[in-house]
């Protein structure tokens, strides 16, 4: 098992400039967020620079405002060769009362590269807890159904060329 961080956290305040035309956070502006929250992780578990392979899944439950304090936690959950599932939730509050809800949710895949760009071996995650299984065993499912959807992707690429 690694030594590296499993989990991250970021906060900050969501600013005037993150929001869309109906007065709320841009769904654009979380999704940045969330590849930062997730790229912080990965690096912090693999010790290695890492490159998103994919993001998905992802449940806008809840608008965020301006002023609101954001949390972007990000958790490993899986790790293959050179691949770590992470688990992402975007909070948000009201600093005032600081009552967390939840307004995002999603997983994102990163992948560690050496110097050359190319894919290396992370660490190992080993989960301990029920929970972690869960964690792990629901990764292992939602990889398997993207290769479904990934297969029929493909049958709709020859229509849009």
């Amino acid at each position: 098992m690694s030594t590296g961080q499993r989990n991250t956290t970021l906060r900050f305040l969501a600013e005037p400039s993150d929001v869309n035309f109906g007065g709320k956070v841009h769904g654009g502006a979380v999704m940045k967020w969330i590849d930062l929250a997730a790229y912080a992780n990965a690096a912090a578990w693999s010790g290695k620079y890492c490159i998103t392979a994919y993001a998905g899944g992802i449940r806008f439950v809840q608008p965020i405002h301006v002023g609101n304090l954001v949390e972007v936690s990000a958790k490993v959950i899986y790790t293959g060769k050179s691949s770590m599932h992470i688990a992402i939730d975007v909070q948000a509050s009201d600093p005032k009362d600081l009552k967390n809800r939840l307004t995002t949710h999603c997983i994102v895949i990163m992948v560690a590269v050496d110097e050359n760009g190319k894919p290396t071996e992370v660490p190992e995650w080993v989960p301990e807890t029920d929970e972690d299984i869960e964690l792990r065993d629901s990764a292992i499912r939602l990889m398997n159904m993207r290769k479904q959807i990934g297969e029929e992707m493909e049958a709709h690429v020859k229509y849009l060329k």
